[in-house]
């Protein structure tokens, strides 16, 4: 039995967490690691609050890195699991996105750390694999992109693109891609505005895309009702 104050100290370092995890597995989130998650608290299929987030080498079966998340905010499936690698803008964006955001090979991960994106999305802490270091390592240039727009940033590898969306209000919307240039970082390549804020019943659709180190734009006018029919 625990001597009862070795219960006591265990109860003050690790706080309410000590009472308060709920445990989920996840086989098929990544083709390398299995995922073990440790969240703070669940009510009905939402669960939120301090997390870790333990990835396990399927090749070893060994402990490959722990991170963490102030707010692992997520809904539960059906069958009571998390899901993990969906981006839906304006919809379900998992925990857990596995994916090469860089570009040089090796699988990556971004981790849900609240609601902190445009409009109070989802915003995630982005982690690119360090082949240096072994390990995961926070990109804080991925992860600015994953708060300051709409969500998390979506992938095009085969054109190597990452790319953002953004709006204010209704009838504004800019969706931006960018490059990712070994050793320097992100170059923003192209953009695409849609403003409908003008009133006349048009949207105003402008391009601007980089070529050959100069931004060459054009600008288009489309009546809104025939620019936005499903």
């Amino acid at each position: 039995m625990m001597n009862y104050n070795v219960f006591l100290k265990a109860v003050v370092l690790l706080g309410p967490m000590y009472f308060a995890q709920h445990h989920f597995e996840l086989k098929d989130a990544s083709e390398k690691y299995n995922v073990s998650i440790n969240v703070e608290t669940c009510e009905k299929d939402e669960c939120q609050g301090k997390a870790t987030i333990e990835l396990i080498d399927k090749a070893t079966s060994r402990k490959f890195q722990t991170l963490t998340s102030n707010n692992l905010n997520f809904y539960l499936k059906e069958d009571q699991k998390p899901t993990a690698n969906i981006i839906q803008l304006y919809d379900e964006q998992s925990p857990l996105i596995f994916d090469d955001f860089n570009f040089d090979g090796s699988q990556d991960v971004a981790i849900r750390n609240g609601n902190e994106s445009g409009y109070g999305g989802p915003s995630y802490d982005v982690y690119v694999f360090n082949s240096t270091k072994k390990q995961f390592v926070k990109s804080e240039e991925l992860t600015n992109l994953a708060y300051e727009n709409l969500g998390m940033f979506q992938t095009d590898p085969e054109r190597k693109r990452l790319i953002t969306y953004a709006k204010s209000g209704c009838c504004w919307h800019i969706t931006t891609e960018y490059a990712v240039v070994p050793k320097k970082g992100l170059l923003k390549v192209y953009e695409m505005e849609e403003d409908a804020t003008g009133g006349d019943e048009t949207v105003k659709v402008t391009k601007r895309e980089l070529k050959n180190n100069k931004w060459v734009a054009t600008t288009t006018k489309y009546p809104i009702k025939e620019y936005y029919k499903e």
